[in-house]
């Protein structure tokens, strides 16, 4: 009886000293999140999701890597004012860039967690476990690949309550004057 409360007091006593980074394949989950949801206007709620990821971990870097030269204002000065994040537009597709950035960070970091459920980047989750990082992968179930899911460390499920449905705009009739 004593050995088990003595255990339960080292384990009290535990404290997580990991830093991570999370790299995010944007357009991966947002098109995953569009067709989970069937509706355009869904968003991540990163409020909601970051501190399930971290799981009391410390966030060393967030990247938000996005095709096309638009990008929301609003999510570039949120993820910087609340995460201390970034958001890199890429040329074509973000596989290039956030594997760079991955390969980048490792040496700094304890863990990667990359959100997309793409095959494409299975090789990185191996060349970054082959170098002693942690690696997790952050998806919806049903659009992630099974190949990258069993290679991955850890698999985080993404569900309809890490996402939010921005009502949508009425459109407004104009009125002709004759």
């Amino acid at each position: 009886m004593n050995d088990t409360k003595e255990t339960q007091n080292s384990l009290d006593n535990i404290i997580i000293s990991q830093s991570v980074a999370i790299l995010i394949d944007g357009n991966n989950i947002e098109r995953s999140i569009h067709a989970e949801a069937n509706d355009t206007n869904t968003m991540l709620n990163f409020d909601a999701l970051i501190p399930k990821l971290l799981l009391n971990r410390g966030l060393s870097r967030l990247v938000y890597f996005r095709e096309g030269k638009h990008i929301s204002n609003k999510l570039q000065e949120r993820l910087h004012n609340f995460y201390h994040g970034s958001v890199r537009p890429c040329h074509k597709s973000a596989d290039i860039p956030l594997s760079i950035n991955a390969i980048q960070v490792a040496d700094k970091v304890d863990t990667i967690i990359i959100m997309s459920g793409d095959a494409d980047y299975i090789d990185l989750v191996r060349h970054l476990k082959s170098e002693g990082v942690r690696v997790e992968i952050a998806a919806v179930e049903s659009t992630t690949s099974k190949l990258i899911k069993d290679e991955a460390d850890h698999f985080h499920e993404i569900t309809k309550e890490d996402w939010f449905t921005l009502p949508t705009k009425k459109s407004q009739k104009r009125r002709s004057k004759k």
